[in-house]
C-alpha cells in the first residue's frame, strides 16, 4: 500500500482515538495547527480549481476533515473540563481574543460564530441544494445536446463518450455537495453547543470541584472556551468558504484569482467612477486626505489598465493575422483538408427548419433513430451524419454524399405535405407532381388545406421530415457495403471476441485476415442480408475457411447458414413464397460458362445469351411488381453467386436465392421460368 493511502487510513484512526482517550495539552496544539493548515490548503485548492470537477473528492473530504474538527472539540472539551487547560494554542487564541475584558472577548466570539452560522454556512448549503436541482434538471438537455453535436459530425464517438461521463460526474459530484453541506451547518451547531457547554459546566466545576472564585472561574474557563472556540471556528470557516467557492465556480480558463481580477477591472473607467464618487465623500467631514490618497489610487489604476488595453488590441490583431497566415501555410493545415466525412448531409437555406430546433426541427433526433435503427436491423454501426447547410444549393434542394460521391438527391417543400398513390392516374387531387425521392413513386406536394381529402381519397400523405428521413434510410442501406471498412469490421471483431473470444480467434489473423473478413460481410450487406447475427458468420466461416479462402464462396457458405435469417425476411407468414425459377438448361449454360482463374472464378458467356437471360428476368419481375410482390428468382446453390453477378448491373433490385437459403417448410409457387430462346 502506498505511503499516501496509509497516511489517510492512520488519519481516520487517529479520529477516533481522539474521541475516546484523552491526548496532552502538546499533542492538542499540534493537531489544532495541523487543522488549521488542512483548512487553508482547501480553500487555496478550492480558489485555484478551474471547474468544480477538478476538485471532485471535496464532499468526501468535508467530511472527514468535519469529523476531524469534532473529534479536537471532544478533546479540547475533555481538557478544558478536567485540568482547565487545553494547551499552548488554545490558551493563546484565548488570551489574544478576551485580553482584559472577558465580556468583550466572548461578545466578539459570538460575533464569529454568528457569521459563521447565519451567512457562511447557511448560503454554502442553499446554494449547493439548488446548484444540485439545476444540475439534475439540465442532464437531459445536455445528453440531447451531445447526441446532437455527434450526429452533426462536430465531435467523435469518444469525445461524445467523455462528455456524457462528464455530465454524469457533474450531476454525482452536485448530488454529493448537496448532502455534504448538512454536514457543515450540523458542525456549526455543534460547535455554538460545545461553547455552552464548556461555559456553563466550566464555571460549575471551577466553583465545586476546585474551589475557584467566580471571578477565576470566569477569565479561566471563559478564555480557554473563547480559545477553543476560535481554533475551531477559524478552520470551519476556512472549510464553509471553500464550500461556497467549489459549488458557485463555473468551468473557466483561470483560477478564481485570475478571473475575479480579470473580470472585475475589465472596464478600467469604472475606476474613474469610484475615483470620483470616494473624493466627494472628502468634501463632507470625512478626513479628506484620506479619502483623496484613495481616490488618486482608483483613478491611477484605471489609467494604467486603460493604457495597457489600448496598447494590446493591436497586437493581438497583427499576431492573429500572423497565427492564421502561418496555419495556412502549415503541412499540418493541408493535412486536415484531406479528412472526409463518411456522409454528409447537405442542404438548402430553406431547409434550416429541419435541423434548427428553435423552430421546431426534429432531423438530428431523427436521425438519431435512423443509426440506432440500421444498427439493430445490418448489424453494422453507421458512421455520424455530417449535417450542414450549403448556399450553393437550390433553396429547397438536399444531397447525401457518401464518402465524397454524391449518391442521393431531392427537394423538399417544408409548407406541403407529400400524397403519394397507387392509382398513377387520379388527377383529382390538385398538387406539384413530384416522384417520392426514396422509391420513386409518382406523387405529389400538397398543401396543408388539402391535407385531410387526401387522405379520405387515399393517398399516403406524409409530411417533410418523414420524406427526407425515410430517403436517407434507405440510400445508406443501398451503400452499407461501402461504409464497411477494414477499421469498422475490427471493431465489430473485437465487440464479438468480448464473448466469443475462441471462435474469433480460430478465424482470424488466421487463416483469414481482416480484410477477407470485410469482403464477406459487405457482400451480405450488399445484398441486404443482415450481418448481426455475427457468431453464425464466423461459426461458418471457422468450418470452411480451412477449405478455401475464396471470400466469394465463403460468402456463399455464410448465407446458406442464415438460411433462416434469409426465409423470414421474404417469406410471409403463411409460408408462401412467389419466386421465378431457372429452367434446367439456363442453368446448364450457367454452369458450363463458369471459368476459373488463379484470381477467383467468373461467368463467362456469349452477348446473346447473356441478353436473354436478363431481358426474361426483367420482364417476369415487372408482372411480379404490378402484383405488388418482391421480384425472387431461385435457382440452385451451385449458380446463384453467377446468377447474381450477371443481373446486378442491370437489375440490382432483382433477389436471388439459392434452394439452400431457404427453410425445408416453405411452400414454393414459381409464377415464372427462366428460359432462353
Amino acid at each position: 500500500m502506498k505511503a499516501r493511502d496509509l497516511s489517510v487510513l492512520l488519519g481516520v484512526i487517529l479520529i477516533i482515538v481522539m474521541l475516546v482517550v484523552p491526548l496532552p495539552g502538546w499533542l492538542l496544539s499540534v493537531l489544532i495547527l495541523l487543522n488549521i493548515s488542512l483548512a487553508l490548503i482547501v480553500i487555496l485548492v478550492s480558489m485555484n480549481t478551474q471547474e468544480a470537477l477538478q476538485f471532485s473528492i471535496f464532499p468526501s473530504l468535508l467530511l472527514l476533515l468535519t469529523l476531524f474538527r469534532l473529534a479536537l472539540n471532544v478533546s479540547t472539551t475533555r481538557s478544558i473540563l478536567s485540568e482547565a487547560d487545553a494547551g499552548g494554542v488554545v490558551a493563546t487564541f484565548g488570551s489574544f481574543v478576551i485580553g482584559d475584558n472577558p465580556l468583550v472577548g466572548f461578545v466578539v466570539f459570538i460575533i464569529l460564530v454568528i457569521i459563521q452560522f447565519l451567512v457562511i454556512t447557511k448560503g454554502s448549503e442553499r446554494v449547493s441544494e439548488v446548484a444540485a436541482r439545476f444540475t439534475l434538471d439540465a442532464m437531459p438537455g445536455k445528453q440531447m445536446s451531445i447526441d446532437a453535436d455527434l450526429n452533426a459530425g462536430l465531435i467523435s464517438e469518444q469525445q461524445a463518450k467523455e462528455r456524457r461521463e462528464k455530465v454524469e460526474q457533474e450531476a454525482d459530484f452536485h448530488g454529493a455537495m448537496d448532502g455534504a453541506s448538512k454536514f457543515v451547518k450540523g458542525d456549526a451547531i455543534a460547535g455554538i453547543i460545545i461553547v455552552l457547554i464548556n461555559i456553563i459546566f466550566g464555571l460549575i466545576i471551577g466553583m465545586v470541584q476546585m474551589d475557584f472564585t467566580f471571578s477565576e472561574a470566569i477569565n479561566t474557563y471563559m478564555r480557554l472556551t473563547v480559545g477553543d472556540g476560535l481554533v475551531s471556528q477559524i478552520p470551519a470557516l476556512l472549510i464553509s468558504t471553500a464550500t461556497g467557492i467549489v459549488v458557485t465556480r463555473t468551468a473557466s480558463a483561470g483560477n478564481l484569482g485570475s478571473d475575479v481580477t480579470a473580470q472585475l477591472l475589465q472596464y478600467p473607467k469604472l475606476l474613474y467612477i469610484a475615483a470620483g464618487t470616494i473624493f466627494l465623500l472628502g468634501l463632507t467631514p470625512i478626513n479628506f486626505f484620506l479619502t483623496t490618497t484613495i481616490a488618486g489610487l482608483l483613478g491611477l489604476s484605471g489609467y494604467i489598465l486603460l493604457q495597457q488595453t489600448r496598447v494590446k488590441e493591436m497586437p493581438d490583431i497583427e499576431e492573429e493575422e500572423e497565427t492564421e497566415s502561418s496555419s495556412m501555410k502549415s503541412p499540418e493545415n493541408v493535412v486536415n483538408l484531406l479528412n472526409m466525412d463518411p456522409i454528409e448531409f447537405e442542404f438548402g437555406y430553406a431547409l434550416i427548419p429541419l435541423v434548427d430546433a428553435s423552430q421546431g426541427g426534429d432531423l438530428l433526433d431523427r436521425v438519431i433513430m435512423i443509426r440506432r435503427q440500421l444498427a439493430i436491423e445490418l448489424g453494422v454501426v453507421i458512421p455520424v451524419v455530417r449535417i450542414r447547410d450549403n448556399i450553393q444549393l437550390n433553396p429547397n434542394e438536399y444531397r447525401l454524399k457518401i464518402k465524397g460521391n454524391e449518391v442521393a438527391f431531392g427537394e423538399l417543400l417544408l409548407d406541403h405535405y407529400l400524397a403519394m398513390t397507387p392509382d398513377i392516374d387520379d388527377d383529382s387531387l390538385e398538387g406539384i407532381e413530384t416522384k417520392e425521392p426514396a422509391f420513386g413513386l409518382p406523387a405529389k406536394w400538397i398543401s396543408e388545406d388539402s391535407k385531410d381529402e387526401a387522405e379520405l381519397t387515399g393517398y399516403t400523405v406524409v409530411d417533410p421530415p418523414s420524406v427526407v428521413s425515410t430517403h436517407i434510410t434507405e440510400v445508406i442501406k443501398q451503400h452499407a457495403h461501402t461504409l464497411l471498412g477494414r477499421q469498422e469490421t475490427k471493431q465489430l471483431i473485437d465487440h464479438l471476441k468480448e464473448n466469443y473470444p475462441i471462435l474469433v480467434e480460430e478465424v482470424t489473423p488466421e487463416p483469414l485476415p481482416i480484410g477477407d473478413i470485410q469482403k464477406v460481410l459487405a457482400k451480405l450487406l450488399k445484398e441486404n442480408v443482415s450481418i448481426r447475427n455475427l457468431p453464425i458468420i464466423f461459426e461458418t466461416l471457422a468450418d470452411f475457411s480451412k477449405m478455401t479462402n475464396d471470400t466469394e464462396l465463403l460468402g456463399e457458405y455464410v448465407r446458406q447458414a442464415l438460411s433462416a435469417q434469409i426465409t423470414k425476411q421474404y417469406v410471409n407468414n403463411d409460408l408462401s413464397l412467389k419466386v421465378v425459377t431457372v429452367s434446367g438448361s439456363v442453368e446448364k449454360m450457367i454452369a458450363e460458362g463458369i471459368q476459373q482463374t488463379e484470381h477467383g472464378n467468373y461467368l463467362a458467356l456469349d452477348p446473346d445469351s447473356q441478353q436473354s437471360i436478363v431481358k426474361t428476368i426483367h420482364e417476369e419481375a415487372e408482372k411480379l411488381s404490378l402484383q405488388e410482390e418482391t421480384a425472387i428468382v431461385l435457382c440452385s446453390p451451385a449458380i446463384r453467386m453467377y446468377l447474381k453477378q450477371l443481373l446486378e448491373r442491370f437489375l440490382p433490385q432483382v433477389v436471388v436465392l439459392s434452394y439452400n437459403e431457404l427453410e425445408p417448410n416453405v411452400q414454393v409457387q414459381s409464377v415464372g421460368v427462366v428460359n432462353v430462346a
